[in-house]
């Protein structure tokens, strides 16, 4: 086995462990394939997807897949206007499943996102019946702080690229802990525990996904 896939599915059997014993349900899966296997068993037919914040759950396919399934999407990037897109998204506050992923994740169970609209954050915390977190194992670190830190200083930044903004970060790459009418780092989240247990799922991917 190559060294860092190890390293990865050691750290996941720890870290499942850890968010077994915070309620959430939590999967290892080696690669993207199986991880799209385990995501679309755990969405039944007919219910209503939502997501926010979840380029790693397209880097495993998991959308395109979705378009095969007797679901009902709420795309917003197929909205017409500003308007059906703002109330797409408030839709999705309430959609049977919500999927995302993951800023960053503490070793001991902790998941950590950073927000600019809020409305990702939003559903995390209340709402749809069923989260679906997938995170590529690169987002786990060591303890919280080291989270919190990865969210702010590496993941901000990063996806800030992705955006038509003016923010300090857009330009140098690096957090300045910036008050820009544009910033995208408005919330910050914690997610310790879940309830009501088993609500929030985690499909950890020994690769490297998302930013």
């Amino acid at each position: 086995m190559d060294p860092k896939k190890e390293m990865y599915a050691k750290r996941g059997a720890q870290l499942v462990k850890n968010l077994q014993k915070r309620h959430f349900e939590a999967y290892y899966c080696d690669d993207r394939s199986a991880a799209l296997e385990k995501a679309l068993e755990l969405i039944p037919d007919g219910v209503t997807i939502g997501w926010g914040g979840a380029m790693s759950a397209q880097q495993i396919g998991l959308m395109e897949a979705l378009k095969e399934r007797n679901v009902t999407l709420l795309d917003r990037d197929k909205a017409a206007s500003q308007q059906e897109r703002a109330g797409l998204m408030k839709q999705c506050l309430t959609a049977d499943v919500f999927l995302t992923g993951a800023n960053a994740l503490s070793l001991d169970g902790q998941m950590v996102n950073i927000d600019g609209n809020g409305n990702r954050v939003a559903a995390i915390v209340y709402g749809p019946d069923s989260v679906i977190v997938v995170a590529g194992m690169n987002k786990v670190c060591d303890t919280l702080e080291g989270a919190v830190q990865r969210a702010r200083t590496l993941a901000a930044p990063a996806n800030s690229q992705r955006f038509e903004i003016a923010t300090p970060c857009k330009q140098t790459g690096s957090c300045h802990d910036c008050l820009s009418p544009d910033c995208i780092c408005n919330q910050l989240l914690i997610t310790r525990h879940c309830r009501p247990a088993g609500r929030i799922k985690f499909i950890l991917v020994g690769e490297e996904l998302g930013l």
